[in-house]
């Protein structure tokens, strides 16, 4: 297409400066250095990294990047080129190439177009939607969308509310506790009261030993609820710091996912676009001035991905840490329940024999029997 004219067609380069600079690479196992290339003859003018593919030696160096123009192999000049034959050039050097580059300056603020904010508010309605439904309404499905993470965080949502409703159910239990507590030692001041006034001595003792009893129920309920407290205590860690954190990760998380995805569905609806043209045989201007508006897309793409990964890596790793913590939590819960049931045991010893006057013995209903909730 170019060899036809008889002049350069000039790079519409949007304002990117490009640097020059060259990097020797080692080959793998597979005599790969680990990039995808496009452009190139006949209808581009410059060559250029697609992607670079993790854990392969272009990825480990972290020299070149999506977008980056090549523009020779090994000394040896690309000009004119297709990337068939560039691809051929890089694999008949064996052990290290070294390949020349124009860096593309990109600043991804420049990608961030209001068509991707309006491809990441499609990612978010399509997030919650069935298949069937997004088919019916024309919407396309990306391939991340079924996330296990965000049923993680619908799970999360609701261990909250759960976690939540038991802390006020436990504090209001507690709060009657203590004031059923507090009303069993006005009980026991009274009786001793009683008990010093009284005249005749077997009365006396009785209601003695009646304000020792209800004197010792308040100390057990008071020791019950220092047994419990801790457990409360817990608890509202987990819910009001733990939770909200993950929480606000995972929401992260997304925002960093709907962006990569708006990325990708971009780059595809380009190389559509792209491919169109070229079988109606009509140049595409941003094909045939450098395709600087792709490689610019093509960047954001790739550092997007990074902060998906790393952001995935950290949302993983805090949940295991909350799953961690919730099982530490529910490992105390016993044995504080324990506790709890071993204090409320030995209140009728409080009583103790013989601590009811003779003729009025019987079965004294410490607290109300439980209900089952």
């Amino acid at each position: 297409m170019f060899a036809d004219l008889d002049y350069d067609i000039e790079e519409d380069k949007l304002g990117i400066p490009t640097v020059p600079g060259k990097v020797t690479l080692q080959k793998d196992a597979q005599n790969l250095i680990g990039i995808s290339i496009g452009g190139g003859a006949q209808y581009c003018p410059c060559l250029y990294i697609v992607q670079v593919f993790d854990n392969t030696p272009a990825a480990l160096d972290g020299t070149v990047a999506a977008g980056d123009e090549i523009t020779g192999v090994n000394g040896r000049s690309i000009k004119g080129k297709t990337k068939v034959e560039v691809a051929k050039m890089i694999q008949e050097v064996k052990g290290e190439v070294t390949i020349h580059y124009n860096k593309l300056q990109a600043d991804p603020k420049q990608g961030m177009s209001l068509d991707i904010v309006l491809k990441k508010v499609k990612h978010r309605l399509v997030e919650n939607m069935s298949s069937g439904t997004a088919d019916a309404l024309g919407l396309s499905r990306a391939i991340l969308c079924n996330d296990g993470l965000v049923k993680r965080l619908e799970e999360l949502e609701h261990t909250a509310e759960l976690y939540k409703g038991m802390t006020e159910h436990t504090k209001n239990l507690l709060r009657a506790f203590y004031e059923l507590s507090q009303t069993h030692r006005a009980f026991g001041d009274v009786f001793s009261v009683i008990g010093v006034r009284e005249p005749q001595p077997a009365a006396s003792e009785a209601f003695v030993k009646f304000a020792d009893a209800h004197r010792s129920i308040e100390k057990f309920g008071i020791r019950l609820l220092k047994t419990i407290k801790p457990m409360l205590t817990d608890l509202n860690t987990y819910l009001n710091k733990a939770i909200p954190d993950t929480r606000l990760t995972i929401k992260k998380y997304l925002d960093v996912k709907f962006e990569y995805l708006s990325y990708c569905l971009k780059v595809k609806e380009m190389d559509d676009e792209e491919y169109s043209c070229i079988a109606l045989g009509e140049p595409l201007y941003r094909v045939s001035t450098g395709n600087y508006e792709y490689r610019l897309i093509l960047r954001c793409r790739q550092e997007a991905r990074a902060r998906f990964s790393q952001m995935r890596k950290d949302v993983l790793e805090k949940m295991e840490l909350l799953d961690q913590k919730h099982g530490v939590w529910r490992t105390r819960w016993p044995t504080r329940q324990g506790q709890a049931a071993l204090g409320c045991a030995t209140l009728p010893e409080a009583w103790g024999p013989g601590s009811v006057p003779a003729g009025r013995t019987g079965q004294l209903q410490v607290f109300p029997r439980r209900r089952q909730l």
